[in-house]
């Protein structure tokens, strides 16, 4: 693992670590077991140690020589990891810039010398992060001077609309009479899923997830050799990447997605396409909610009792 990669997990399980500080009602001044953070967030001591440094730095923990960890105050709601360098910087500037963007906070039109100065970034780090978020569809480069962004859509309703639509022709995919699996990208795919499992969730940036999960739902959707379903769902995925960016955003929901996809898998592989398309459909309903906070009476009424996973 690279030192931006080390750098990165233990900023994210140090986040992960103070929520489950806040939650657990422990006194101040509790000894922080190593093994009982590695046990509950299921890694190795190594991270957890690098993470309980994180937590040092920004006070909530205290560390005494040959005793190990110690709580010294609960961190706040909005606790963020003082020690973010490298990637982790790139990575946290180009998610303040959507976020502000999609508050309203930054006009149609800037320029480079303004997000500088607004950021507090060198010109060519500011240039790196725009030049991602044009490859990503959601701001152009203006003829002779300037940037701007693409108009797309910033509300729950339109984040919760995605989805119902998803919910129309992702399913409708499956069932199609071109549709064929390709093992060498089920399989694929599959490795993705299980490698977030076995811990790249934990490491890798919102950005890189959003991308491995259209990853997965662009393939499946592929399957159906219908050229106008795969055109509907990279537009898609394009118009909502922006909004899944805002969010609710909680790692440990998408390892249950994680799982969902997997069986999703082996229902395609047994051949029961139907009940594939089924489950699909349900699936896609539980994170619109979960992730949108819309309820079912804003949304299509889905039973869900057949959902395996518990999300």
């Amino acid at each position: 693992m690279s030192r931006n990669d080390a750098s990165e997990l233990a900023q994210q399980l140090a986040l992960r670590m103070a929520d489950h500080l806040r939650r657990s009602g422990i006194a101040i001044g509790a000894h922080l077991a190593e093994q009982q953070f590695a046990d509950e967030l299921k890694v190795s001591r190594t991270p957890v140690r690098r993470a309980l440094a994180v937590l040092a730095e920004m006070g909530v923990v205290v560390q005494e020589p040959n005793r190990g960890y110690f709580l010294r105050k609960l961190p706040p709601a909005s606790v963020r990891p003082a020690l973010v360098d490298g990637a982790g910087l790139a990575e946290e500037r180009y998610l303040q810039i959507a976020d502000d963007r999609l508050a309203g906070k930054l006009e149609e039109h800037v320029t480079e010398t303004a997000l500088m100065r607004r950021y507090g970034m060198p010109r060519r780090e500011l240039q790196r992060v725009l030049h991602r978020m044009e490859k990503e569809g959601w701001i152009e480069r203006k003829p002779g001077h300037g940037w701007m962004f693409v108009q797309m859509p910033d509300s729950l309703e339109a984040h919760a609309q995605s989805y119902r639509f998803r919910m129309l022709f992702e399913p409708a995919s499956l069932l199609e009479p071109g549709f064929r699996l390709v093992k060498s990208e089920l399989e694929r795919v599959r490795r993705d899923q299980q490698m977030l499992l076995d811990g790249g969730l934990m490491r890798l940036s919102r950005a890189r997830l959003f991308e491995l999960g259209s990853d997965f739902h662009n393939t499946v959707i592929g399957f159906s050799n219908n050229r106008f379903m795969i055109d509907a769902i990279h537009r898609v995925n394009a118009m909502r990447r922006l909004l899944e960016y805002r969010a609710k955003f909680d790692r440990e929901r998408i390892t249950d997605q994680c799982r969902e996809h997997l069986h999703l898998l082996e229902l395609l592989e047994q051949g029961s396409r139907q009940e594939a398309a089924e489950f699909l459909r349900r699936h896609l309903d539980v994170v619109r909610e979960r992730k949108t906070g819309m309820d079912k009476d804003k949304a299509v009424s889905t039973p869900r009792s057949t959902v395996t996973a518990q999300l």
